[in-house]
């Protein structure tokens, strides 16, 4: 019984917290350009870790291959997580996406790592929420956020992935809703802010993932700062299950979300047709964070943060954003290059507030 009590004063603490960060980020919201932070598989490739920087001790006869799960970091090299987060904080950043792009069991069945889910959220969460403390108390007047990022997992509900069976689907909607709803849950018990739908390539599988976020938010009784960032694969303007930027818009807008946007697959200049597309038509928050241009043969990104920042400042000569930040090939020297640039000009203003 008395075990009872203190989890339900903790309960209604932790409640209470979140409430209070909620409404301290609408705030910022409502007068300045928030910073996203830059990309964290460019930051980590300068590690160069190796199979058995990825194993730790803790896995180190884990039995497939392990080197490429870079969300598996946040237990075997929390340090270097870390030190990625305090880099882009010290580069400006207001937000902070936490290492779990592909923290689903759906993700992690490539590497028979399904039942580490809850952990490697909930300690991804844990590490972003430290450093952001950090920065808040040293400066309470730029406060710090952390984003639960929820990648599209590597399959999609809408399309088949057989040719010759048009009709197949590789995952359902349940399936996907049970797995983004664990996912969720952990980063919101590991100290998130925001919730991040983020690179979505396929919108229904992004509707699980904000059926799940609803259901959280009517069983916690909390309201959880959604951000919806869709992908656009290419100049065709659509993403890759085909829609248009305003039908994706329309179909995910059913949702009182705290930002709608896009990243990914484009450089800042590829991606201005589209932003003008959600701010003309939106009543929430845009957000945007484009690669750092578009790749070199070798894969590698070439654009320098002068040059990206300078595309970037059409979109607030335009008035198109309220969150900026960076996807692919950024680093902290791109971000600091932007938040420098958008630190003198208004965020846009919504139609309706949120």
């Amino acid at each position: 019984m008395e075990n009872n009590i203190k989890n339900a004063q903790l309960s209604t603490l932790n409640s209470q917290l979140f409430e209070e960060r909620r409404k301290t980020l609408n705030a910022q919201l409502s007068t300045r350009i928030l910073v996203l932070d830059g990309a964290m598989g460019t930051m980590i490739q300068r590690y160069n870790f190796t199979e058995e920087d990825y194993r730790g001790e803790r896995f180190k006869d884990w039995e497939s291959p392990l080197k490429g799960n870079n969300d598996l970091l946040s237990l075997t090299q929390p340090q270097a997580i870390e030190e990625i987060h305090r880099k882009y904080l010290e580069a400006g950043a207001d937000i902070i996406e936490t290492n779990t792009f592909s923290g689903t069991t759906i993700a992690m069945a490539d590497y028979h790592m399904e039942d580490l889910v809850y952990e490697l959220n909930f300690e991804s969460a844990k590490i972003a929420r430290k450093v952001c403390d950090e920065f808040t108390a040293k400066n309470p007047e730029k406060p710090r956020f952390v984003a639960g990022s929820i990648g599209p997992t590597n399959k999609t509900a809408s399309l088949s992935p057989d040719v010759n069976d048009p009709g197949f689907r590789a995952i359902t909607f349940d399936e996907l809703r049970i797995a983004y709803k664990q996912q969720a849950e952990a980063l919101l018990d590991g100290g998130s802010d925001i919730l991040l739908v983020e690179t979505i390539f396929d919108t229904l599988n992004a509707k699980a993932a904000l059926f799940a976020i609803d259901e959280i938010q009517d069983e916690r009784n909390i309201q959880i700062p959604i951000m919806v960032s869709g992908t656009i694969t290419d100049a065709s303007g659509r993403t890759l299950s085909g829609q248009t930027a305003e039908a994706f818009l329309i179909s995910v807008s059913h949702l009182n979300l705290l930002s709608v946007g896009f990243n990914c697959a484009l450089g800042a200049k590829q991606l201005t047709p589209y932003l003008e597309t959600l701010s003309s038509n939106s009543e929430f928050h845009i957000s945007a964070y484009p690669n750092a241009g578009l790749p070199n043969a070798f894969g590698q990104y070439d654009e320098t943060p002068e040059h990206m920042a300078s595309q970037i400042k059409e979109y607030v000569d335009k008035n198109l954003i309220n969150i900026i930040g960076g996807c692919c090939g950024t680093t902290p020297e791109h971000i600091k290059a932007i938040a420098d640039m958008v630190k003198d000009y208004k965020p846009r203003k919504l139609v309706f507030s949120v």
